[in-house]
């Protein structure tokens, strides 16, 4: 109903959470997996104990059907990968998988088994994806996009420091710090993109609207937040268009909001307000609130101009603010 010719897949992160679901969603119709989930939630939320179908494999299943139906006209197709998330109503057995594979022999914990093997999942499907694009003969006249919604998690029983998931940065999802919030994004357009190069353009997932647009040769609607980094993929640094600011806002646990101008990054955590310079300090370590306080200012204000009240989280935000 967003504009898409086929869907499949799940309609609710409740329901995302499984697995092992007794159903997905066809194009707004239900169809039946053949999973058993007792006390299935509302919303096909719940813990399988008989494990058929690996939901995944039938969104994979789904799409590369899609792409031998559609390969032969110009095409988008989303792909939204659940792995590597953790199915939370599972607790500590929450990195569902249905074999770890060539990680079965590890000693390491289970999560961490599961983890891997879901890591490794997405490579495999990938590199059939890729392997499809060339069979069509298609390779060098499709550009794909690879990137993640947040930073690594402690759901499911995975421990992020095991693998060192987030590398040098602080916090992990659901942070606004740089390890909550700072993810990579891979671009691949043979003969278009050097392969093996880097940018420094810093950009959100809205630009990709903003991008696709130019890529399709149309314009995007008015009045958006939204900056096409084409000129980055084709490593024109020169011609790219910079935001002023970027904005984030969360509410769990906390209310929370994050600003990075340049090289300078400001978090606050309820009244408790932070500054970083990240070319000197990309762990977050050093606050530098006291020492600067005009950036501090100027970030603030920023914060302030990007925030938008909502009636909903206003609400929701009164239980912590009693605690």
């Amino acid at each position: 109903k967003q504009g898409f010719d086929t869907f499949v897949g799940y309609l609710d992160q409740h329901h995302a959470h499984n697995y092992y679901p007794t159903f997905l969603i066809k194009n707004g119709e239900r169809f039946s997996l053949p999973n058993v989930v007792p006390g299935e939630g509302d919303f096909g939320q719940g813990v399988a104990t008989e494990k058929r179908q690996y939901s995944h494999d039938v969104i994979m299943e789904a799409a590369m059907k899609w792409l031998d139906d559609n390969h032969d006209q110009r095409f988008f197709l989303y792909l939204p990968i659940t792995l590597p998330h953790a199915n939370n109503e599972a607790k500590q057995e929450g990195m569902e998988i249905p074999s770890y594979g060539s990680y079965a022999n590890k000693d390491w914990p289970e999560p961490q088994k599961g983890t891997a093997a879901m890591i490794s999942r997405i490579d495999t499907d990938m590199g059939q994806l890729f392997k499809k694009l060339k069979e069509y003969g298609i390779d060098e006249d499709t550009i794909v996009f690879f990137t993640s919604d947040n930073g690594p998690h402690r759901e499911g029983g995975n421990n992020p420091d095991f693998f060192d998931s987030n590398g040098p940065l602080r916090g992990i999802k659901r942070d606004l710090y740089e390890g909550g919030i700072r993810v990579p994004m891979i671009v691949r357009w043979p003969g278009k993109t050097n392969p093996g190069t880097r940018s420094a353009h810093i950009g959100y997932h809205g630009d990709l609207l903003a991008t696709s647009a130019e890529l399709a040769g149309v314009e995007p609607p008015a009045g958006l937040d939204s900056v096409s980094f084409v000129p980055a993929i084709l490593g024109n640094a020169n011609d790219q268009k910079e935001h002023e600011f970027l904005y984030w806002e969360f509410y769990e646990r906390a209310f929370k909001q994050g600003v990075r101008a340049g090289d300078w990054k400001y978090v606050k955590v309820n009244d408790k307000e932070e500054l970083y310079n990240l070319a000197d300090d990309l762990a977050e370590e050093n606050d530098l609130a006291k020492k600067h306080p005009d950036q501090l200012a100027r970030l603030r204000t920023m914060a302030e101009q990007a925030h938008v009240p909502s009636p909903r989280w206003d609400k929701e935000l009164k239980p912590r603010k009693k605690n």
